[in-house]
């Protein structure tokens, strides 16, 4: 295969050096996923083992079809956000089983694909107000923070307060403390893999600790994926109820926005951008990540999403599709790996977790704050989120609120149909118990 040729390296400025150091960069800025993701899915019940090799072959084969099909330098892998809605809501919160929540994964992906191939993509896009939209991150930045800092014991319940502060005092939560500390630091220190190489310090800090134990083999066989692969089909039937529509439509809804915008902020980033500042081959793009989400809901994981750490590959250099394929290759190494599971602990994966939320509040500064119409539906959204510990009836509470809003103040003319669609089904989700 002619690298230059196939890739357009030249005609994109760069080289296979460029691209290799770029996906390197990359890989190492999102490769805490391959641990986390466990960790945040394993509460559902799932194995552990499966959920590795899962995350790994559906991060491998979504980034090689965005490299391959779309020749974007745009890794992907499960979602932050989508996972622990996955887990924390819909089956923790709602009590619906794993096998459940892969099939409403499953039928979203379907769904995302469908809209990615019609005209329907645009006005879908169009029809909900940015800050909503900005709303729906933070709120699950927020959510993200909150589940780290609850596993980690930094935040315990209590019957007085509903939530205190932990005690420190416990090896466990000083080890998640010092490893906020230490990821931060390097975050503010703009060290690309900040957060890849917190991880690995804290878990180096917990071995020395005591919290956690080294594995009897670091290299190991490829864990088996048969206790989820499939699981999704049996369930099928089982989700054909009104109660689920909210739970597809979030998976859809963060899934579809969050795709959308990181896609803009890398390819505008990466001169990827037409004249009528549209994506290039933006459809192949888009359905890289639907397909993806689809695939992983068959092999045993929460929907994926394009990940913004990409944007660390690019800064060194990165431009075409070639930087995403050596970023599947470092994940596929990664297959072998699976004694790490030991060491890296919930107490290890917390400050990755509320690191990744500390990043998705930045959104914060883009909600219109000074029309209350729009603050009040985006803040709800928000701590609605936050305190139900559900990111579906956050985002059914700020949308149903979204154009009863607008109507008090006179701007009914200018919500979209889809919303008001969206707030009939949100009040019947609340009126028949949430």
């Amino acid at each position: 295969m002619n690298l230059d040729k196939f890739f357009k390296l030249k005609e994109r400025g760069t080289t296979v050096s460029r691209e290799f150091i770029a996906g390197l960069t990359t890989f190492l800025a999102m490769g805490y996923i391959i641990f986390v993701n466990p960790t945040v899915l394993g509460v559902t019940g799932m194995d552990e083992g499966a959920l590795f090799t899962a995350t790994i072959l559906v991060s491998v084969m979504g980034t090689l079809v965005m490299g391959l099909v779309a020749n974007y330098p745009v890794a992907l892998a499960p979602g932050m956000g989508t996972n622990a809605f996955f887990a924390y809501t819909v089956v923790l919160g709602m009590g619906f089983s794993w096998q459940q929540a892969l099939a409403a994964s499953f039928v979203s992906g379907i769904l995302f694909m469908i809209l990615s191939f019609s005209s329907l993509r645009e006005k879908v896009i169009n029809s909900i107000p940015m800050s909503l939209k900005h709303a729906v991150g933070v709120g699950i930045g927020f959510f993200i923070t909150f589940i780290g800092l609850k596993n980690s014991g930094i935040i315990v319940g209590d019957p007085a307060t509903l939530v205190t502060l932990g005690n420190f005092s416990e090896p466990g939560v000083l080890l998640t403390v010092i490893g906020i500390v230490i990821t931060l630091f390097l975050l503010v220190r703009k060290v690309k893999a900040a957060i890849f190489i917190g991880m690995v310090i804290t878990a180096i800090l917990g071995l020395v600790m005591g919290v956690t134990q080294l594995p009897d083999q670091l290299i190991t066989s490829i864990p088996p994926i048969s206790p989820t692969l499939g699981a999704f089909w049996g369930a099928i039937p089982s989700i054909l109820t009104f109660e689920m529509v909210s739970v597809i439509f979030s998976f859809l809804f963060v899934d579809f926005f969050d795709t959308a915008g990181t896609l803009m902020s890398i390819a505008t980033r990466a001169n990827l951008i037409d004249d009528e500042g549209k994506l290039m081959d933006g459809n192949k793009a888009v359905l890289a990540d639907a397909g993806s989400t689809v695939v992983g809901a068959m092999i045993g994981s929460s929907p994926t999403a394009s990940y913004i750490e990409s944007l660390t590959g690019i800064e060194a250099g990165g431009r075409t599709g070639l930087t995403a394929v050596v970023v599947s290759g470092f994940f596929l190494l990664m297959l072998f790996f699976s004694g790490l599971l030991s060491i890296i602990t919930v107490e290890v994966t917390a400050p990755a977790l509320i690191t990744v939320g500390v990043l998705m509040a930045s959104s914060l500064k883009d909600i219109e704050w000074d029309k209350l119409e729009i603050a009040i539906p985006s803040f709800i959204t928000i701590i609605v989120m936050v305190l139900s510990y559900g990111i579906a009836d956050g985002i059914a509470a700020g949308f149903t609120l979204y154009p009863i809003m607008m109507t008090a103040v006179g701007r009914k003319k200018e919500i979209h149909p889809v919303m008001w669609v969206l707030a009939v089904i949100f009040i019947i989700h609340f009126a028949l118990g949430g």
